[in-house]
């Protein structure tokens, strides 16, 4: 692979950015958490498959198969439209343009009432967002380049991620409290008709427009590489193929790299896709009690995820992301071992590997960022995310698999523990680059 660029692309690379910078850079992280946190992970989607849209089953397939076209999507797309956006010096470009999708569709979620004639404009709406949410993000993870020395690569890849998980936890707790929990509504919105919900998605919507402003105005737009024979789809696709070879034959460690991240990254989607099942049928906790642990295990991850970037830089980005997948394994194990004791092991041991899960994310990608030449970020991001949906059936199956060997929804931990020591174990051969330092 090679690390020519222009003269332009290196001049907005490998300096110190100020303090403004970086705020403004992961004010973006704080405010797109509304999607993640609130549309895609504990609200919305919570609602899009209650009984109003009809048989759980039936409904849970459907939001399956949008969401796997969703995936598709992005793993076809997201390394081309990257390159394009390093070849025509349009990344802030792009990343407003996907960034605004997203809220749009977020903002249009209001238009879902609990009917089952709406449950297809839901699932098109949610769809669409995770597609634009995805591409943003290529755009949005390349910038990092552009803010950090391989010095400060940790901290602030871990500032950003830290971020995104207060931020989450902040909006989740008002859209709660003012909406959603019964008895409080400090907004005055009726459940009737799910209003609480969906005035609930214009605020998410309005949260994560106001907060994504900052970095439009902060972070320079990269200069255009004249000399980059990427001019449209199709020859992107012919590069990115070419690519993918020069990776093979130059540089091995990052396609290696590649791999493992996207198994173990999928095996902590699993975490926080299955923890909620595991407290409520192996545990006993009802919702009000998962939401709780939900947010206290966010709290945890992002203090952990800024103080891992620290430590990162100091020992790091690979140490940091092996220490925590190991701590990770340990604690799922424990959880499933000491299970027949009570529900408290689960608010232990959960909330101790919720501590590893941050610092895994950010480590990851400031790893990354150190391995990638000048002027191929959003095309490497790009196959970053392609890597992570190739495999993002790992984590499901691994469950389900063991759920159904072991009987009980607490076995499901067993192939959860598994998918991400099989991640640590395809991690532990890849060397660290110390390329871009020198």
């Amino acid at each position: 692979m090679s690390a020519n660029s222009t003269p332009g692309t290196q001049s907005v690379r490998g300096t110190a950015a100020g303090t403004g910078r970086v705020l403004a850079w992961s004010l973006w992280d704080w405010g797109s958490a509304s999607f993640q946190a609130v549309v895609t992970t504990f609200v919305f989607t919570v609602y899009l498959t209650s009984d109003a849209f009809g048989g759980e089953a039936a409904v849970s397939v459907k939001l399956g198969t949008a969401l796997s076209i969703a995936g598709v999507a992005i793993a076809v797309l997201a390394p081309v439209l990257g390159r394009l956006t390093d070849a025509g010096g349009r990344r802030k470009q792009w990343l407003g343009i996907n960034t605004a999708i997203t809220i749009a569709c977020t903002a249009l979620l209001v238009l879902v009432a609990p009917e089952e004639r709406y449950l297809i404009l839901g699932l098109v709406l949610l769809a669409v967002g995770n597609v634009a949410f995805e591409f943003a993000s290529v755009s949005y993870n390349a910038m990092l380049t552009q803010l950090a020395t391989p010095r400060t690569m940790g901290r602030i890849s871990g500032f950003g991620w830290g971020m995104g998980y207060l931020g989450g936890i902040v909006l989740l707790g008002l859209v709660l409290v003012g909406f959603i929990l019964p008895d409080t509504g400090w907004f005055g919105v009726s459940a009737e008709g799910g209003w609480n919900v969906r005035i609930a998605m214009v605020l998410c919507a309005l949260w994560f427009a106001v907060f994504a402003i900052p970095v439009f105005f902060a972070v320079p737009e990269i200069p255009a590489d004249d000399a980059s024979p990427v001019t449209g789809i199709f020859s992107g696709y012919r590069e990115l193929f070419r690519s993918i070879a020069g990776l093979w034959r130059e540089s091995k460690q990052t396609l290696f790299f590649l791999i493992a991240s996207a198994v173990f990254r999928d095996g902590l989607a699993g975490v926080f896709t299955f923890a909620g099942v595991i407290a409520a049928r192996s545990f006993g906790f009802d919702q009000t009690t998962v939401i709780l642990f939900a947010i206290a295990a966010n709290v945890i991850s992002g203090i952990a995820t800024i103080l891992g970037g620290l430590l990162e830089d100091r020992f790091t980005a690979k140490g940091v992301m092996v220490a925590s997948l190991t701590c990770m394994v340990v604690g799922l194990l424990l959880v499933y071992a000491l299970a027949p004791l009570g529900p408290w092991v689960f608010w232990v041991f959960g909330l101790l590997s919720s501590i590893f899960v941050g610092p895994v994310q950010s480590a990851s990608r400031s790893h990354l960022a150190r391995l990638i030449p000048a002027g191929r970020e959003g095309e490497i991001f790009g196959l970053y995310a392609t890597t992570g949906r190739a495999v993002s059936f790992l984590a499901p199956l691994a469950f389900t698999t063991a759920v159904a060997i072991g009987g009980s929804s607490i076995s499901g931990i067993i192939g959860i523990a598994l998918v991400l020591l099989v991640g640590l174990l395809l991690l532990l051969p890849v060397r660290e680059s110390r390329a871009r330092a020198e």
